[in-house]
Order: C-alpha cells, then structure tokens, then sequence
C-alpha cells in the first residue's frame, strides 16, 4: 500500500505562515459562527464556507493527498465495524433504559439523518483534510499535528460536554488512523454511524439535541438541531 507523503515535507516558512494564516482564519471563522445569534449567523456560516472552500483551493495538494482515494480503504475499514459494534451496543442499553429516540416516519427520518450524514462528511473533510492538513505544516511531529487538530476539533463542540468529550475521543482515533491509511471514505462512515447513534440514544434534554457553542447555552427543548462540528 503506499501511503501519499506527509503534507508537511519541504514546507518552508513562507508555506508555515500561510498555512498558520487558513488555519486560524477559518476556525475562528467557524468559531465566530457557532457563537453569534440569528440572524446574523448565516452570513457567517456563508463567509466560512467561502474561505475554506477558497484557501483549500489556493492549498490544494491533490484528492488522494486529502483521503479520497482508493488506497488505504480496506486497512481502514476496521473503523466502521467499530462504529457499527458501538452502535448495537448503545441502541441495546437505550432501548433497555427507554431513552430511545427517533424522527417519526420514514420521510422525516430521510430529511433529518440523510442530511447529518452528508454533513458528518463534510466535518470529516474539515477535521483532515483542512485541520490536520495545516497542522501537518506547522508543526515538526505527525503526531502533534494529531494531537492538534482533535483538540480543535472537540473544542469546537464546547460547552456541550457530552460532545466535547465524545469528539476528542473520535478525533484522536481518526486522526491517528488517517495519518497511517490516508483514506477518509471509512471515517466518513465511521463519523455518520456514531452520530446518529448518539442522536438517538441520548435524551434531547441531556445533550441539547447536539447543539453546541450558543445553540446550547439558548436550547428551551422546542427544537432539534444537528452540531456544526460532530
């Protein structure tokens, strides 16, 4: 199997500090996000899409180079079972402990998890592809660069603890295995199946419904809603 090189070989100071700049830039953008108030939220949202889809443009080091390739799939694919095991096991102790929860109906269950899962795709892009990729930069030790981008990441779900805690877990564990597959379409699986399976296992009331940052501080349990960032 061969494993694309680490994006961080040959990078010099002026690659360090641009890739200090989008790495900043676009998680405090993401960060401004998660704490501003409607409706001034959109348009934040809207502007850090735009800088990180631009900056992953201007940076960009090739698909496989990002995980979306097809080398690494198979040695990875572990993660998913894991996932899926997990996810047995807690649908089993919900079910047994009457905390299981889902969308009525076979159309609002599409709407509501068809839609977290591409969204649980694009946070597993942003987590390697964009975090991990400038960290790789930066800093002299792949496993720093780990290290690195699952603290920002679980960071980002703060102050829902339940989420902090469960994100630097799967962050850490994802990181450590892209840096060794290099692949990101079982991680992207991995992400969906433990999402939903905390989703719906957890009561709304205990974990917000998956809200973080002001979502949380703000939630009276009238609505649903699905995390920026898990």
């Amino acid at each position: 199997m061969t494993v694309p090189r680490d994006d961080d070989a040959g990078a010099g100071v002026r690659g360090r500090r641009r890739a200090a700049l989008e790495l900043g830039a676009g998680y405090g953008l993401i960060l401004a996000t998660i704490w501003t108030p409607r409706p001034q939220q959109a348009w934040l949202w809207w502007t850090s899409v735009a800088w990180i889809a631009a900056s992953s443009w201007w940076l960009f080091p090739g698909w496989a180079a990002m995980g979306f390739r097809r080398g690494g799939f198979v040695a990875s694919l572990w993660v998913v079972v894991a996932a899926g095991v997990f996810s047995a096991a807690a649908l089993t102790a919900a079910a047994r402990l009457h905390t299981l929860h889902e969308p009525h109906g076979l159309a609002r269950w599409m709407l509501t998890f068809g839609g977290y899962t591409v969204w649980s795709f694009v946070q597993q892009f942003l987590l390697q592809g964009y975090f991990l990729f400038r960290f790789l930069r930066l800093l002299p030790r792949r496993e720093w660069a780990a290290v690195a981008a699952a603290g920002i990441f679980a960071l980002g779900h703060v102050p829902n603890p339940i989420l902090t805690s469960v994100t630097l877990v799967w962050g850490l564990v994802a990181c450590f295995v892209f840096l060794r597959c290099r692949n990101l379409y079982p991680l992207m699986m991995a992400h969906a199946i433990l999402g939903i399976t905390v989703s719906i296992t957890v009561p709304g009331p205990v974990i917000h419904n998956m809200r973080v940052g002001i979502g949380y501080l703000t939630y009276r349990g009238l609505a649903r809603s699905t995390t920026l960032f898990l």
